[in-house]
């Protein structure tokens, strides 16, 4: 899993959205057992975990330039929160 969560050079910071309902369980779940992880492979990469009533469950990843990429997490698995996390920190934009 370590290699994983290796982050490209480019990427700044990672943002999670989430509210407290069931609908993101998963995602709670999911940074429960993956954020200590993240963050020993990426100690310098701010990793941020928001939680507020009513917001769908989404990842943002900014990289270098101002670029950002979303991706919604409502409805996916712990793995398939897993591949999608993995696919947008190694993305290089």
């Amino acid at each position: 899993m370590s290699a994983k969560y290796a982050f490209t050079k480019t990427l700044k910071e990672v943002r999670f959205l989430f509210c407290q309902g069931e609908t993101s369980a998963a995602t709670r779940t999911f940074l429960t057992r993956a954020y200590p992880t993240m963050k020993k492979n990426n100690p310098h990469t701010p990793i941020l975990m928001r939680e507020a009533a009513g917001t769908i469950p989404k990842i943002y990843a900014r990289y270098e330039f101002g670029k950002e990429k979303s991706q919604s997490l409502e409805g996916l698995s712990d793995k398939e929160i897993e591949d999608t996390v993995s696919n947008l920190v190694k993305s290089d934009v």
